[in-house]
């Protein structure tokens, strides 16, 4: 039984007639006849009864033609459900980010996303850096908005640039540097240092020691805080000096002055990263539109 053979006993019990069946079918009516004899074969049923005049579906062709109705219609909307999800255009789409950094833009790119494929259902998921990769290991996440990868993973993921970051001093605002826009990072060489803890973000820690050594100084660090909010706000409270991407100022930092460190070049980039054997069609309509947006990130992630 196969949908070529039930489409024409379909059309047979509608126009009560094989001729008029093969026409609707645009074929010839002796290939209407041998699927109406083979569905009966198969079966083991008559399906109509007919005579040089009329056809007369019976009650076991009624019972088929509700059947067979019902797997057409199955058949039709399968089709459109297998391009739709080939397009992206249904599914889910689960995305992490690290909310510091990409606290401006994630909204717009959502809602950009979903005007697009208003059925794919999207999550977001506010995560360190050392989360995603957990949560990547676990396949609760399709995406990730997050700073480059370690080297021993990092060939298992595609990933692009969105934006380029900095490293700033931040001061209390009645800290004695508060009125410079820009130091040197020596300047800071007697301060107490609020560092983000090691664990969330290696590569930040390890790049913010290796800097202040470079300047002749190893940093007296008092607390080691696990979420970016938390490094502001200790910074606020006057319990210590940081050094910190420059998007954090996008959190709330009232209290706070960032301040350009004239000999630190380092570029911090924050990058849309996804599994290479994950690459869904979900997840490249996606990337398509963060690409896109890239250099209206870049400007207002530096304004």
């Amino acid at each position: 039984m196969d949908i070529k053979t039930l489409n024409s006993f379909i059309m047979v019990a509608r126009y009560k007639s094989f001729s008029e069946a093969a026409r609707e079918l645009n074929t010839v009516q002796p290939a209407i006849s041998r699927h109406i004899a083979a569905l009966e074969a198969e079966l083991g049923v008559t399906l109509f009864n007919r005579n040089s005049r009329d056809v007369a579906i019976t009650e076991a062709g009624e019972q088929l033609l509700k059947d067979a109705s019902v797997i057409l219609a199955l058949t039709k909307q399968a089709k459109v459900q297998v391009k739709r999800a080939h397009n992206g255009q249904t599914g889910t789409l689960n995305i992490a980010h690290l909310s510091s950094a990409c606290l401006t833009f994630m909204a717009e790119l959502v809602r950009t996303y979903k005007a697009l494929f208003p059925e794919v259902h999207v999550t977001l998921f506010e995560m360190t850096a050392t989360q995603q990769i957990e949560a990547f290991k676990n396949g609760r996440i399709d995406i990730a908005f997050s700073r480059p990868l370690p080297s021993t993973i990092n060939n298992e993921f595609t990933h692009h640039d969105i934006y380029i970051d900095k490293l700033v001093a931040i001061v209390n605002q009645h800290h004695e540097l508060a009125g410079q826009t820009s130091i040197n990072l020596a300047e800071l060489k007697n301060q107490s240092f609020i560092i983000f803890n090691r664990d969330e973000a290696l590569g930040l820690f390890d790049e913010t020691i290796i800097l202040c050594k470079q300047a002749g100084f190893s940093p007296n660090i008092t607390s080691h805080p696990r979420h970016m909010q938390t490094l502001v706000t200790e910074v606020a409270a006057g319990l210590g000096v940081a050094i910190a991407p420059y998007c954090i100022r996008k959190l709330y930092s009232e209290g706070c002055h960032f301040i350009t460190l004239d000999d630190v070049t380092t570029k911090i980039p924050v990058q849309i990263q996804y599994k290479k054997n994950n690459a869904s069609a979900t997840v490249n309509a996606f990337v398509d539109i963060a690409l896109n947006a890239k250099n209206e990130i870049q400007r207002s992630m530096m304004n």
